[in-house]
């Protein structure tokens, strides 16, 4: 019997070393994404996306990865929670300010502890606060891009109506959203493309492929392509089983004719 209890712990400490150790993978999925809307005179739009960084630091191996490669960077909310200092962003920061500008929306852990403070330490850094609105890129022919941002779902202080105010019909939409619930609130008269969001780390910790949500991935709703993200960093446990952590590097181009 005393047998049967070693291997038990054994395979259960062997277990969550497993799990810890996924946890602090470093992964870039890559994908090119062609639209038949997009607009041809930007060429490609490469992004670097990263989502729910709570209490990790970015690896220079992920940074390295992506560095020269990528005209902007989107954090997709859950930059910290409750308890991470603010060195710590800022450090994360510098490393992401490296690779391109850096756009940000509200996760819900944003807003544990001082979110005053983080607030102005993204102000410091130069980095857009998408929050209920948006930013447009215009090409030297005048085609443009909108890149809109809303509040989190969760804290109940999204406005997509308001990031859709001032927004052109014919620009090519790119919303973000750190909860992947805003797509119950998008319209097919909305003409949004694609939309990144997180928030539900894959399930995190998926027994037998079942897990508390969806694994991350990419699916089309209507005439929209929404990515969900596995996210870059755990909540409460650093522990990870059956949903790897992510950063994404999305290339976005016009869809050829002949593809149509």
């Amino acid at each position: 019997m005393a047998v049967i209890y070693i291997i038990i712990a054994v395979s259960l400490i062997g277990m969550i070393f497993f799990m810890v150790k996924t946890a602090y993978l470093d992964k870039v999925v890559e994908n090119d994404l062609a639209f038949e809307e997009f607009p041809a005179t930007f060429g490609t739009l490469s992004i670097f996306f990263i989502s729910d960084i709570h209490r990790r630091v970015i690896s220079d191996e992920i940074i390295n990865r992506v560095n020269g490669r990528t005209d902007i960077v989107i954090i997709g909310g859950d930059l910290k929670e409750g308890g991470v200092p603010l060195t710590r962003v800022e450090k994360n920061l510098a490393k992401l300010k490296k690779v391109g500008p850096v756009y940000f929306v509200w996760g819900n852990n944003d807003y544990e502890g001082d979110y005053h403070m983080l607030d102005a330490t993204l102000l410091r850094h130069g980095v857009k606060i998408l929050d209920n609105g948006l930013v447009t890129f215009e090409s030297e022919q005048g085609e443009k891009i909108e890149l809109l941002g809303i509040d989190d779902i969760a804290m109940e202080r999204d406005r997509l109506d308001l990031a859709l105010a001032d927004s052109e019909r014919q620009a090519f939409k790119i919303l973000v959203s750190h909860n992947p619930l805003v797509m119950q609130q998008i319209k097919k008269e909305n003409k949004i493309s694609l939309v990144l969001s997180g928030h539900t780390h894959g399930g995190q910790i998926r027994f037998m492929g079942i897990g508390p949500y969806k694994l991350g991935g990419m699916r089309k709703q209507g005439g929209t392509v929404i990515l969900t993200s596995n996210g870059y960093g755990t909540t409460s446990l650093p522990l990870r089983l059956g949903a790897e952590p992510e950063t994404h590097l999305l290339h976005l181009k016009k869809q050829p004719a002949s593809s149509k």
